[in-house]
């Protein structure tokens, strides 16, 4: 896995990827930079292979990084079944172009 930093110290990073996981699965679809949305995408679904196996130790697992309780039980009971049949890349990133502000590549990160 690439380690990237976003300029940020440690905790501060870790919190970002916590909140921006969470949102994804909730939302099922973000709009972020590209460099978050690679790093946002293994995360992703590592916890929707954690759905997958559905036992107890992995619901737990997925409550110890993700911040909200619904959104874990989203994962296990609506978006881990949709997956079943399937081996991976359960998630795509469509490139949209520079934001307007500071113009850094801008993406938006789904749910296959």
């Amino acid at each position: 896995m690439v380690l990237r930093k976003f300029g940020r110290r440690s905790d501060h990073r870790r919190a970002m990827l916590r909140n921006l996981v969470t949102s994804m699965i909730l939302a099922e679809k973000i709009e972020t930079t590209e460099a978050k949305a690679k790093q946002i995408r293994s995360i992703t679904e590592k916890m929707i292979t954690l759905g997958k196996r559905g036992d107890l130790h992995a619901k737990r697992q997925a409550m110890s990084y993700m911040l909200d309780e619904t959104a874990v039980k989203k994962l296990f009971d609506e978006i881990a079944p949709r997956y079943e049949e399937r081996q991976g890349g359960y998630t795509r990133i469509l490139k949209l172009g520079p934001r307007r502000g500071d113009a850094a590549p801008m993406a938006i990160l789904e749910l296959v």
